[in-house]
């Protein structure tokens, strides 16, 4: 009971302010004491229709230093967040309310603004990842997955991101 009052007060929360993005920025003291900023924090985007896996997911990847930018549960909600948040990747689930599924929203993530995902399904067969394919996806991660897989998968997929634009 106190872990869905928590969820549903963390919702809440951030339903109350749609449009806050802290920013976060990693930092540490050099040898002399001087605070060195490092390296932003990287934008992810969550797409799943299950509430409580994305609550998870999200906990996991805001622990992990990562800043959540949003969480949709259908391809439509996912293509007009993604347009105004531009995130640096989209976790996302294949299948998802509404008419459309998460390879859809994929396709055009990437087709019309480079952005590429990461899929976090139970629906991994060789004709979804055939379908999946013109999306470039980074990687596959199959349900069920631990939190911790979760954001080993990201920060994999952030690396894969950084070697192809350096």
């Amino acid at each position: 009971m106190i872990a869905t009052t928590c969820v549903i007060a963390h919702a809440a929360q951030r339903l109350a302010q749609p449009h806050h993005r802290p920013e976060l920025v990693f930092s540490r003291d050099n040898d002399l004491g001087v605070t060195e900023r490092l390296q932003p924090v990287a934008r992810i985007m969550i797409v799943e229709d299950d509430f409580l896996v994305a609550s998870q997911m999200e906990g996991a990847l805001t622990q992990a230093g990562f800043e959540v930018t949003a969480i949709a549960s259908s391809a439509e909600q996912a293509l007009e967040l993604a347009a105004a948040e531009r995130p640096a990747l989209v976790v996302m689930d294949v299948r998802l309310d509404g008419k459309r599924d998460g390879i859809d929203a994929a396709l055009e993530l990437f087709a019309n603004h480079g952005i590429r995902c990461v899929f976090a399904t139970a629906h991994q067969t060789p004709d979804t990842r055939a379908r999946a394919e013109p999306a470039n996806p980074l990687t596959w991660l199959a349900k069920p997955y631990t939190m911790p897989s979760l954001v080993d998968a990201v920060r994999r997929a952030l690396q894969l991101l950084e070697r192809r634009t350096s």
